[in-house]
């Protein structure tokens, strides 16, 4: 164990957990613990909605995808890269001035308020869908601190685990959204040094040493080299829509992310956001695509035996000690970034969705902020368990949760802002058809065919639709 790489990321999350305890000594509404009361800059939200939005999903899932399958995963990136632009410039602004509309804290409150008729309905099951597939989100991210410990410190993938949600826990407790957004700040510096710095030290090596990459991957094995996978005909299309389709879980459907634009302040402030998270967007996925691919070139196809610890493998053989210890930091931080927010959006739909608004209790501010504190706790014990016990892939796991909380909620979304004529029951057909789709589409295998994403956002999308159109029209 490097004892400056150690030193480094214990001063990391001192800082972490500093951060949280500073916000902690700030008397708090349940508006402030939840979305910062419109106190919090755009350019902060920004970073800290690309921080929560890539996660270890990026920095460890990704860059072991494209190690795992070559060229072919460029497309990924090319789906997200779209998603991610389609959002801020399409969507960002029309969040904020819903948010200020309807006076509403959290995504399920809003699409309840919105549509009162069948409003509780609405609230509860939108709720559920968030609980049941956060906690699995929170697990991944959990999951993904344990493996960069692991390959880091040489610690057991349990005690990385451990760690890594005590840390997280400790500060998403303590200052609620404040400590969530300015930790995230940090974290999506860190992120893109990491994201940036390491792919250029790669390139030079390979140039140093004369290697190829286009070599590289055609020995790599079948379909490394080939954009498509070394799939044909028809399999092409599939493949490429396939690996497309993380772009429909951007479209508003995200509870994590459309927290950052309902609290924004002004449209200014969603302008200069969009154009710091573009940016940053740009640079990341083309670090993440290049890490993988570079890896192959250097070490081979076989460097390691989980295609997701490539990231902090690189990081430990090209890197001097002290600047390995800093972006190592850089891939734990994509795991918190992401498990804070989750960790709070979850505690949102059961403090203020279910027992503030559902359940109808009347209680002040601060029993409300001690509540989602004690459900903070809670719902990240749960995701620490399932972390344990969980044997899949992040790539697996967050391709789940991407598909039943984003490809569910966004067709709901994108219809509740743009079509007048959307109705309650048009919301809870996108809701019921997204999540059972999901389930039968990841459980059953269809998945491999057609992907769970397209196939539950169409789905959602169509009968949404429908619905609607075939019940009769409510007032708002």
């Amino acid at each position: 164990m490097n004892t400056t790489i150690l030193i480094e990321f214990i001063i990391y999350l001192g800082v972490m957990l500093g951060v949280g305890f500073y916000f902690a000594r700030k008397k708090m509404k349940q508006a402030d613990f939840h979305l910062g009361g419109k106190k919090i800059p755009g350019w902060a939200l920004a970073l800290s909605e690309r921080a929560t939005g890539e996660s270890a999903w990026c920095l460890l899932g990704l860059t072991g995808f494209a190690f795992a399958s070559g060229l072919s995963s460029i497309w990924i990136a090319v789906g997200c890269v779209t998603g991610i632009i389609v959002s801020w410039l399409w969507l960002a602004a029309q969040f904020r001035r819903e948010r200020d509309r309807y006076d509403t804290l959290t995504l399920p409150d809003y699409l309840a308020t919105k549509y009162q008729e069948k409003g509780s309905v609405i609230r509860w099951f939108s709720s559920i869908i968030i609980i049941f597939f956060f906690i699995l989100y929170v697990a991944a991210q959990f999951s993904g601190g344990g493996k960069t410990l692991n390959i880091t410190f040489g610690l057991p993938v349990t005690w990385g685990i451990i760690i890594s949600a005590v840390v997280v826990i400790t500060y998403a407790m303590a200052g609620g959204f404040f400590s969530v957004v300015w930790t995230d700040v940090i974290q999506a510096l860190l992120m893109i040094i990491t994201l940036v710095v390491t792919p250029i030290i790669a390139l030079i090596v390979i140039l140093q040493n004369h290697l190829s990459i286009t070599q590289a991957l055609t020995q790599a094995g079948a379909g490394f080299g080939s954009w498509t996978g070394g799939a044909v005909g028809f399999a092409v299309g599939i493949l490429i829509f396939n690996n497309f389709s993380w772009f429909f879980g951007y479209l508003g459907g995200q509870p994590q992310l459309d927290a950052r634009w309902m609290a924004m302040r002004s449209d200014k402030d969603v302008k200069l956001g969009a154009t710091i998270a573009i940016i940053w967007t740009l640079l990341a996925y083309t670090g993440a695509i290049l890490l993988g691919l570079a890896a192959i070139t250097i070490y081979g196809a076989k460097a390691v035996p989980d295609p997701e610890q490539i990231l902090p493998f690189m990081l430990m053989k090209l890197m001097p000690a002290w600047l390995a210890g800093l972006l190592l930091a850089g891939a734990v931080a994509a795991m918190m970034s992401t498990a804070d927010s989750q960790l709070l959006i979850a505690t949102s739909s059961i403090s203020e969705d279910i027992i503030h608004k559902a359940l109808k209790k009347k209680l002040d501010d601060q029993s409300l902020v001690k509540i989602s504190r004690v459900v903070v706790l809670l719902v990240g014990i749960v995701a620490l368990i399932m972390a344990f016990t969980s044997k899949s892939l992040i790539y697996t796991i967050v391709g789940w949760a991407w598909a039943g909380i984003g490809c569910s909620f966004a067709p709901a979304v994108i219809l509740a802002f743009f079509w007048k004529r959307f109705n309650s029951r048009g919301v809870i057909a996108a809701l019921v058809s997204g999540f059972i789709t999901t389930v039968v589409w990841m459980t059953t295998g269809l998945d491999k065919i057609f992907t769970a994403r397209a196939a539950t956002f169409i789905i959602a999308f169509v009968l949404a639709i429908l619905v609607t159109l075939v019940s009769p029209s409510e007032k708002e």
